[in-house]
């Protein structure tokens, strides 16, 4: 009987190990691009690399190490980078930018899962190497899962969370067993980690900032630094995946220099003046009138818009909830009902915005225009008597105010919500039952925000309430936010066609208090909390809109943050040199994919 189980097992891990390894996974359904495939569709194949490039960014440096907590938001632009490219440190695979959730072999050449995901296999491609030419092994996957674990920053503090076992299979492949903490995205997650070379790091140091140039397997290396100013990268020209499918075409120059300064102005004049290649603008007015210098106008600067086909996204001011005066929802919802858009678009924006009404606005993940259908109410369970009728059967709109800044009508609305949350008027100030003044402070980063910021203050003293901005610099914005420090700030939540583990940590009770998550609205809800692991566990697509649209439904109803605007386009002016492949993909422009046309 023992010698027949013995068999049984064996034949099924035989049957098991047999299968096929993947070149790709995807979230839902099969990846896009067979196993064949030579390249993205996004790239230039053919492109001539080299020449060079120099970004520009607003901030300062401090460190060269992208994980660990105390240079979070402190470090050189380019190591880890998801717009300017991973350029020194590589995950074991490499997401596609035109498929909603998709990834393909990198560091990892294959993988092997079963149909339930209990397990992730990734089987490392022979060729890899470090920047010193010592090969990548699974003893630094597993070194690097781990000292992530113990000294890491979030999210790659908790990657190992829902691991049950991790372990070395054969020479060269690492196998990740699953526990009840894992969902469907999770071995997605695990393939977008970064693997850090054993040999070069000392554990014991490795959560001190440091400026100390790493050793990675990335197609970069550091050339040098000027700290908090200036850093340069120079191509590997060793680099080990340059002719793996997902790599071609990506990593076009020579040199990228990523030059820092202490102000959105003066990036813009270094632009101007030549010392920068490219600047991504996101201001209306700005994009409407400040070209009309000689080298825009002599076509050496090439304006560009792009449109892609993701999500809007969330841009609004945040209210702190774990501050008492942001606790009551419908005090955030008075003050919502406050902003006055259509004077501030009008003012401070010549009209070029659209308000957001929904986290996924211009999808078919959005719940704006889409009834709750069986599906979402099953999954909304008992939480669907929180939400607003309008915003369940998909009619809720943000108030249309007639663009005065004092439109009675809407500003009564507002009011009304103060008097449910047990606020009244007395002197002239907004008062609670013990007469003290509703206040709080905008925390803003630059002058744009400071002027939205100013707009609001305008509203909200209509209503007798005394909010106070407060400009800081980026360096003590950062510090504050990290440990949620603050009243109100502005904050973007962008938005893809695959959410997933982030919403944990935007909205999840388990990041409320964890700092350096990116839940600055001090969000703890059981609710929520259970309709993301519906997002989480969704097999179908089906589902997982449904759960989805769950979930954009409770967020709104739950007025965590005043919703403020979009566009829906990416602009951005170029050097005319500076250029890029024809086809635009789901994402957008990916700045990786480009090149310096100079050297053809």
């Amino acid at each position: 009987m023992r010698r027949v189980l013995i068999g049984c097992l064996a034949l099924l891990f035989c049957v098991e190990a047999s299968a096929e390894p993947l070149h790709g996974i995807a979230m839902h359904g099969e990846p896009a691009l067979p196993r064949d495939y030579a390249h993205f569709s996004y790239v230039n194949p053919d492109v001539k690399k080299g020449g060079r490039i120099t970004y520009g960014v607003v901030g300062t440096f401090d460190s060269l190490n992208p994980f660990i907590l105390k240079s979070m938001r402190t470090t050189a632009r380019g190591m880890w980078d998801p717009e300017f490219g991973n350029l020194v440190f590589e995950s074991l695979m490499q997401r596609s930018r035109d498929e909603a959730f998709s990834m393909y072999g990198l560091l990892a050449e294959s993988v092997e899962w079963d149909d339930k995901r209990s397990f992730i296999q990734f089987n490392l491609n022979p060729a890899a190497r470090w920047s010193d030419g010592q090969p990548v092994t699974a003893d630094d996957v597993i070194f690097t899962f781990e000292l992530l674990r113990d000294k890491g920053r979030v999210p790659f503090s908790r990657r190992l969370e829902t691991v049950e076992k991790m372990e070395k299979v054969g020479e060269n492949s690492v196998r990740f067993t699953f526990n009840d903490k894992a969902d469907r995205e999770t071995p997605l997650i695990l393939a977008l980690s970064p693997v850090l070379p054993k040999h070069a790091i000392d554990p014991d140091t490795f959560d001190r900032s440091s400026l100390e140039i790493p050793i990675g397997s990335g197609p970069y290396r550091v050339k040098s630094l000027k700290p908090g100013e200036r850093i340069l990268f120079e191509r590997n020209p060793d680099y080990w995946g340059k002719n793996i499918p997902s790599k071609v075409g990506l990593d076009n120059y020579d040199e990228i220099s990523v030059e820092y300064f202490l102000q959105e102005s003066t990036l813009f004049e270094a632009f101007k003046k030549g010392d920068i290649d490219i600047y991504q603008d996101g201001a209306p007015v700005h994009w409407a009138r400040a070209y009309d210098f000689p080298a825009a106008t002599s076509g050496a600067i090439v304006k560009e818009v792009f449109e892609p086909k993701v999500p809007t996204g969330m841009l609004g001011f945040v209210f702190n909830t774990r501050r008492p005066m942001f606790s009551d929802p419908r005090v955030r919802e008075g003050l919502m009902l406050a902003f006055d858009f259509e004077w501030a678009n009008r003012t401070l924006f010549e009209g070029a915005y659209k308000r957001t009404q929904s986290y996924w606005q211009n999808s078919e993940l959005a719940s704006m225009g889409n009834p709750a259908d069986g599906r979402e109410l099953e999954i909304l369970g008992p939480a669907v008597k929180r939400i607003d009728p309008a915003i369940l059967d998909g009619s809720y709109r943000l108030p249309v105010t007639d663009g005065s800044g004092r439109d009675r009508k809407v500003l009564r609305q507002a009011f009304d919500k103060f008097t449910e949350a047990g606020y009244s008027i007395k002197d002239s100030k907004m008062v609670d039952a013990s007469g003290r003044q509703l206040t709080f402070e905008i925390m803003t980063q630059n002058p744009d925000q400071e002027r939205l910021a100013l707009a609001y203050q305008r509203s909200l003293k209509a209503l007798g309430i005394a909010a106070t901005v407060r400009t800081v610099d980026d360096s003590q914005f950062q510090s504050r936010t990290i440990s949620f420090n603050y009243d109100m700030i502005i904050k973007a939540f962008p938005s893809s066609l695959s959410p997933g583990v982030e919403q944990v940590g935007r909205w999840g009770s388990i990041s409320r208090d964890r700092d350096g998550s990116e839940n600055y609205a001090g969000v703890a809800d059981p609710d929520v909390d259970r309709i993301i692991e519906n997002i989480l566990s969704a097999r179908t697509a089906e589902d997982f809109r449904a759960a989805v649209r769950a979930h954009d439904r409770m967020l709104l109803s739950g007025h965590y943050v005043v919703p403020l605007y979009h566009i829906g386009q990416q602009w951005i002016a170029r050097r005319n040199y500076i250029q890029h492949p024809d086809i635009l993909p789901l994402y957008g422009y990916q700045l990786p994919a480009w090149w310096d046309a100079r050297v053809q």
